[in-house]
């Protein structure tokens, strides 16, 4: 694993190449990670998400360089534009739905209606808030959007590639990172594996969507999954005392050089919103509250309707 530090100053080990689930980071981290080894982890559903929305935050510099430039560059230098899944209540719904589904496909329509949702209460991690630890501004668009900007813009209207590119493996958290780049650069980025439509990868693309399947949902584990095969019934139940765990999210690269991802400015406006700060200790971002996010947004979008919260 190589060692690394991240644009909001946590340092990380990277491998390379591979997309590793916790077993198999466990295998490569024999020199330890106090999450990633803990026992004793009450057990917790294993969803498939299907993600339709990407999100890019970022502080205010970025806001405004974004603003200006009327679209999304690299200001490290690295060639990179990330971006996160988007994960709402629609998709955490019908994600439940699957996992019922696949679980009891016999459900009777009584037990199908005696179902309580119970998904919603172990989506705690970070992966799933509305906050953010990049910053207060929030742009989300849907993918399709996204890869068709990139498609025309960087891959001469051909279809963008896709590449299983890192793992990063933090105190707490793993990030799936997955490279997306112009087929003119297929000899670059040969190396990295190519994302296939693997039902047992924790992410692929699928039918215009990102499948996800979390390796570690919760990182605080304050339930535990109860499955009933008598009643055919998932429930959460409290746990006491509550656990800490790692937990895992999906990262998406767009291989960009030192050009820009263009939209127009109304279309940027339409897809930005304000996101609360999630501090961490010793990050260097920078967060605003929403009246000075209102006032920074209203000076470079004057005659825009009122920013939103996420």
């Amino acid at each position: 694993m190589e060692g690394d530090t991240s644009t909001r100053g946590s340092d990380f080990k990277l491998v390379q190449k591979e997309h590793l689930k916790l077993n198999d980071l466990r295998d490569r981290n024999r020199s330890g990670n106090n999450y990633l080894f803990k026992n004793g982890i009450p057990e917790y559903p294993r969803p498939e998400f299907h993600v339709s929305h990407l999100k890019h935050d970022t502080n205010r510099q970025g806001l405004i360089g974004i603003k200006e430039s009327k679209g999304f560059k690299d200001p490290s230098g690295k060639g990179l534009v990330w971006w996160g899944l988007w994960v709402g209540g629609e998709e955490l719904r019908s994600a439940e739905q699957r996992l019922l589904q696949e679980t009891y496909p016999d459900r009777t329509e009584q037990q199908v209606q005696d179902q309580q949702s119970f998904l919603g209460e172990f989506a705690s991690s970070p992966a799933f808030k509305k906050s953010s630890r990049l910053g207060s501004y929030r742009f989300t668009f849907p993918l399709q959007e996204l890869l068709e900007a990139y498609k025309k813009q960087f891959c001469g209207g051909e279809q963008p590639v896709m590449r299983v590119y890192q793992t990063h493996l933090y105190k707490q958290e793993v990030m799936y990172a997955v490279l997306v780049h112009s087929p003119a650069n297929q000899e670059q980025f040969s190396e990295y594996p190519l994302l296939t439509d693997d039902p047992n990868a924790v992410c692929c693309y699928r039918d215009g969507l990102f499948i996800w399947r979390p390796e570690a949902m919760c990182a605080t584990h304050s339930y535990v999954l109860d499955q009933n095969d008598e009643t055919q019934q998932m429930e959460a139940r409290p746990y006491s005392p509550y656990e800490f765990y790692v937990w895992d999210n999906v990262g998406v690269a767009l291989h960009v050089e030192d050009k820009l991802l263009e939209f127009g400015p109304d279309r940027l406006r339409e897809k930005l919103k304000f996101c609360e700060g999630e501090r961490l200790d010793h990050a260097p971002v920078q967060f605003d509250d929403f009246p000075s996010a209102e006032a920074t947004v209203r000076r470079r979008w004057p005659e825009d309707p009122p920013l939103e919260k996420v």
